[in-house]
């Protein structure tokens, strides 16, 4: 039983909470599979120096150059994670890293082709996932759009209740 699982109300019926929490809940568990399907994916290829977060970050920074401060901001990655990733994958050769001219406190990041081709493989799962789900007819282009509209009005409530609540 998930810790967003609850008895439904007196009647029976799942109450709008319950239906929340089983969203969170969900959004949990995908999250957790995207990584493992990630990670699948790099042990199939016998790439095993790189971990599915790293791995998922390089394939957000795209042919991007970018500070850790951007990624956060965009939403994509907690401060300590991506301070700890970036580095690491500097360390690996996935990327380079510059300090601003600027803000001399600032370090920009960008794929090396090492990091490149990593993001590739990425892609070319996300290109393979899109096909077959679309082919298989689990979902089509207006229920992915119903998805993602809602995912987005949650995640502006979210940003809402950080920024005008406390």
């Amino acid at each position: 039983m998930s810790i967003y699982q609850h008895v439904g109300d007196g009647a029976g019926q799942a109450s709008f909470k319950g239906d929340y929490l089983e969203s969170l809940a969900l959004i949990e568990r995908l999250q957790r599979l995207l990584l493992d399907v990630i990670k699948d994916e790099f042990e199939r290829l016998g790439v095993l120096e790189i971990n599915a977060v790293q791995a998922l970050l390089l394939f957000n920074i795209g042919d991007h150059e970018v500070t850790a401060g951007e990624l956060k901001s965009r939403g994509y990655y907690q401060g300590s994670n991506v301070s700890y990733n970036l580095k690491k994958l500097v360390e690996m050769g996935f990327m380079h890293h510059q300090r601003c001219e600027i803000d001399r406190r600032s370090v920009r990041v960008r794929l090396t082709e090492k990091g490149r081709k990593v993001r590739g493989i990425v892609d070319d799962l996300f290109s393979r996932h899109a096909e077959g789900i679309e082919g298989s007819s689990t979902m089509g282009a207006e229920t992915i759009d119903t998805i993602n509209g809602a995912l987005a009005r949650v995640e502006r409530f979210w940003s809402d209740q950080i920024r005008y609540i406390y």
